[in-house]
């Protein structure tokens, strides 16, 4: 039996491509993928998609059928093997941190530790930063009883690429449920900003005008980062660390930006986020739901907004695994509810 999912519905780009193939592998469910990306400026896949989904499959031994470049159709026909050092180069600057996505998840079954070295953009437009995993996803998921890592060897940007990362995750056992009804007192707020192959003075003006836009409040520390890789670029990872939570923003220079308002724009959607009565940022909320999918109970969160991306990992993960989300809409955000169903003990037994 082939599972068919339609790619072009929710938010109709990789993510769905990425968490259906990791999901495929994980139960072994023999699945379909149609009309990938077909409502994007460039339709089917990109490189950055074929290195994801060929990851998934050199990591499980699996068999796929279209998967190169501007295909708009793929068959995943899902292995047993676990292949836990796995080496490879999107080839471009093309997200390192979207190609894990679909690796750590595909390796949730893992009975040995896991070691990607991947190489690609570390910091590109429309993706999250690799910071933010080590910084905030990474943290979350630790009180879930998941340990990962990432290191950055080399930052790669737009569009040269060349970062290099190293991502290590020790085998996932039981995963408990994580509840962030609230984030509890304000503990710090903190970052990281970083230049490669620019001025100085454009991280420092970053760091200037993202503190002042703190003030009177707060004075974030953030930490300067000179970089020397392959490629040239700046940006920001921005942490707001409570009690019970992070929240999290990020920024990348670009043409027609100064570094000030850079610098402004990463305080200002962080600041948002704390003052909406987020538990969780809506960058981050799409990439912990699969693994309170998968958890021993129910977990919670509340974001902001609803993300396209938020609402097409909740169809996805409902085509593959038996969990049910609940949304609510109150003053102070849209509260969240994951509850697994019984595949859960399809997991702790294999």
């Amino acid at each position: 039996m082939v599972l068919e999912i339609d790619s072009s519905r929710g938010e109709g780009g990789g993510q769905m491509v990425r968490t259906s193939v990791a999901l495929a592998a994980l139960t072994g469910t023999t699945t379909r993928l149609t009309r990938i990306r077909e409502n994007r400026p460039t339709n089917g896949l990109s490189k950055q998609h074929t290195t994801a989904v060929g990851a998934v499959a050199q990591m499980t031994g699996s068999k796929v059928t279209g998967n190169f470049i501007g295909s708009s159709e793929l068959l995943f026909e899902p292995g047993h093997e676990q292949n836990a050092n796995i080496a490879l180069d999107i080839g471009s600057a093309g997200s390192v941190s979207l190609v894990m996505q679909a690796a750590l998840l595909a390796a949730r079954n893992f009975k040995v530790p896991l070691t990607l070295d991947l190489t690609g953009g570390t910091n590109v437009m429309w993706a999250p930063p690799v910071d933010s995993y080590d910084m905030v996803l990474f943290p979350l998921m630790a009180r879930m009883g998941i340990a990962a890592h990432a290191e950055i060897q080399a930052r790669g940007f737009y569009p040269v690429g060349g970062g290099r990362v190293r991502v290590t995750m020790d085998p996932i056992g039981r995963i408990k449920p994580l509840v962030l009804d609230k984030l509890g007192a304000l503990k710090s707020v903190y970052g990281l900003c970083f230049v490669q192959h620019l001025a100085d003075r454009i991280g420092l003006d970053m760091i200037d005008a993202c503190q002042r836009a703190f003030a009177p409040r707060c004075t974030p520390e953030i930490e300067f980062q000179r970089c020397d890789g392959n490629s040239r670029g700046a940006g920001m990872v921005l942490v707001a660390e409570y009690e019970n939570g992070r929240l999290s923003s990020n920024v990348l220079s670009s043409k027609g930006h100064t570094a000030q308002q850079s610098g402004l724009d990463a305080a200002s959607d962080l600041l948002q986020e704390m003052a909406a009565g987020s538990t969780v940022d809506v960058h981050t909320a799409d990439q912990l739901l699969p693994y309170m999918a998968m958890a021993e109970g129910h977990s919670s969160f509340i974001v902001s907004r609803i993300s396209k991306h938020l609402l097409s990992q909740m169809d996805t993960l409902e085509s593959f695994l038996d969990v049910r989300f609940g949304v609510e809409r109150k003053d102070d955000g849209y509260h969240f509810s994951v509850t697994p169903g019984d595949t859960i003990e399809t997991f702790h037994s294999r």
